[in-house]
């Protein structure tokens, strides 16, 4: 993995520290972008990953989890 990648994936995880539900936001977030979605950071090069982008949107704030607690009783 490189510099970048690490980098960002720690800022992410800072932001969303269970790694459950930070996989899953990427995941759900790349195949938006993946489908013709906009990206909500302004992207410096064609060359970067989707999941650079999604990661960049957690890191920014962009994208937050929705959590539904009303099945856990």
């Amino acid at each position: 993995m490189n510099p970048m990648k690490t980098e960002l994936l720690e800022q992410a995880r800072h932001r969303v520290p269970n790694t459950s539900v930070l996989v899953n936001m990427v995941s759900k977030r790349t195949r938006q972008l993946i489908a013709g979605e906009r990206p909500l950071i302004k992207v410096d090069s064609q060359q970067v990953d989707l999941e650079d982008i999604a990661l960049q949107e957690i890191v920014a704030g962009k994208i937050m989890a929705e959590i539904d607690l009303a099945g856990q009783q």
